[in-house]
């Protein structure tokens, strides 16, 4: 057997997304938290698979009920009875406070139907899922995935992590034009 050079566990569920994600959260200096509804703790697990990830991850919430979303992440009551749990503006509630309850600077989040039933009027395979980081960032992405509950699930994990990633990328490249475009102020000789 082949020891894998990142350390992965075999089987542990680890990506290469995953890795990409935890080095560009330790390069920009931030935290991660998770708040998952339809992964139910994939996205969570995924990232802990990769070894140091407690570097920058902060922690995960499984706010599989509504009651949970409302008591532990502090989605509104009222945006939930009227939208229900499958909805853009519930994902970035949960997103926005994942990040606020684990103090953490940047958190993301998944809510969704992964059937086999419908749920709240939105068809089977529909996944939001939110982004949201420091500077006022916040992102919300709808797919609408195919495929059994495991494979629409999998995929709303990738989803999760290619859209933080995005996310991240956009920062840090952000931060890095704005600090090569500021005027360093010269000094003029003293007449």
């Amino acid at each position: 057997m082949t020891e894998d050079p990142r350390g992965d566990e075999p089987g542990t569920g680890s990506t290469p997304l995953a890795h990409e994600v935890l080095e560009l959260l330790a390069a920009s200096g931030g935290t991660l938290a998770v708040a998952e509804s339809v992964t139910g703790g994939l996205v969570t697990s995924t990232l802990v698979a990769v070894p140091g990830a407690s570097a920058v991850l902060r922690g995960g919430v499984v706010a599989y009920a509504s009651a949970v979303k409302h008591l532990v992440l502090g989605v509104d009551l009222d945006l939930l009875a009227v939208a229900g749990a499958v909805h853009p503006d519930v994902a970035i509630a949960m997103a926005l406070g994942a990040r606020d309850r684990l103090d953490a600077t940047w958190a993301v989040a998944t809510t969704g139907v992964a059937g086999p039933d419908p749920q709240d009027g939105q068809p089977v395979g529909t996944v939001h899922v939110a982004v949201t980081g420091p500077h006022e960032v916040i992102t919300c992405r709808r797919h609408l995935f195919l495929g059994g509950r495991a494979a629409i699930r999998q995929a709303a994990v990738h989803a999760a992590l290619e859209l933080l990633r995005d996310q991240l990328v956009r920062d840090l490249t952000g931060r890095s034009a704005a600090a090569s475009t500021t005027p360093t102020p010269s000094r003029r000789p003293r007449a």
